[in-house]
């Protein structure tokens, strides 16, 4: 059975989630297993897993840490980051807000970075680059769109992370960096609380393409691409403060078998992005496709399987 390219058909991902969200009610493990077949074309294989893809089903399934809940939500891990010793590299953070009412436009600087605390992939985030381009209504239409979608019983992916329960509200931080430049994102892919290898993404469109590079640990570019976005033409060397990103990813993935910490380097100046606990939601595919095994031997799973 091969791919089924579902997006080719359904292309709102708004519809997409919808529909999942109406199969709520099918068990966890018979909906993971669907949508990777689907996605991926081939079976999990629950019972021996060696591939990162299968390791993370198992992970949704079985693997339970009460941070984690705390994590996936973009306010309530800035305590989290500040309990680990790392607030220093927090982004400046605007205010917190319940709903769109609550928040004075007119007072928010000329840019900023506006997402819902319960948004992911690059979705129901905003991007300011000049607030002189954006008007007060267009701005209060796309919140309010955002906050109004329904949030399912389940996630889609059925990431348990996810279930939370926490209240989604808007989150306004502060724009690092350039307005008019595209900063790099630095993805560690953190095993027990170590580097094994970065994806390094230096041109994004959100939502669209990203051009991604994969890098180990010693940030020598490896030959293996995700299949899911753009491959890059150059290499990149190591940002400043290298060693530092390497030591603030680890100290915030320490205690889970596996997390991606995600980090920004401006210049020197070092600002977390986000915490993720399945990559892709364990749908990616590698070229060359013993990447995925390669991955998915520094991820232990004895601990939960």
């Amino acid at each position: 059975m091969g791919r089924l390219n579902y997006k080719r058909f359904i292309k709102s991902r708004k519809i997409r989630c919808a529909i999942l969200g109406l199969l709520s009610f099918v068990p966890d493990k018979l909906m993971i297993g669907i949508q990777y077949r689907i996605k991926l074309g081939r079976k999990i294989d629950w019972r021996m897993p060696q591939r990162f893809s299968d390791k993370l089903q198992l992970y949704k399934l079985k693997y339970r840490n009460a941070d984690m809940l705390r994590c996936t939500d973009k306010y309530t891990v800035r305590e989290y980051v500040k309990e680990r010793g790392c607030e220093e590299y927090l982004i400046p953070l605007i205010g917190i807000y319940d709903n769109v009412e609550s928040i004075d436009f007119n007072a928010l600087p000329n840019t900023f970075v506006a997402k819902t605390t319960d948004g992911g992939g690059g979705n129901q985030v905003l991007v300011c680059k000049d607030k002189g381009d954006i008007t007060h209504d267009s701005f209060k239409s796309t919140i309010n769109e955002w906050m109004s979608t329904q949030k399912p019983k389940k996630h889609v992916g059925r990431e348990w992370a996810y279930n939370n329960n926490l209240p989604r509200r808007i989150i306004i931080e502060q724009l690092i960096g350039d307005p008019h430049s595209k900063p790099v994102d630095y993805k560690f892919l953190c095993f027990d609380g170590k580097v094994k290898y970065i994806y390094v993404i230096s041109d994004r469109k959100m939502g669209v393409y990203a051009t991604l590079g994969i890098y180990n640990a010693n940030f020598e570019k490896v030959d293996a691409y995700r299949k899911d976005e753009l491959k890059p033409e150059i290499t990149l060397s190591a940002p400043r403060n290298y060693q530092k990103m390497v030591e603030i990813a680890e100290r915030l993935s320490e205690g889970f078998p596996h997390a991606r910490v995600d980090l920004y380097n401006e210049e020197g100046s070092i600002y977390f992005g986000e915490l993720t606990f399945y990559d892709g939601s364990g749908y990616i595919s590698y070229e060359p496709d013993s990447f995925d095994f390669e991955l998915g031997k520094h991820f232990d799973i004895g601990s939960f399987k």
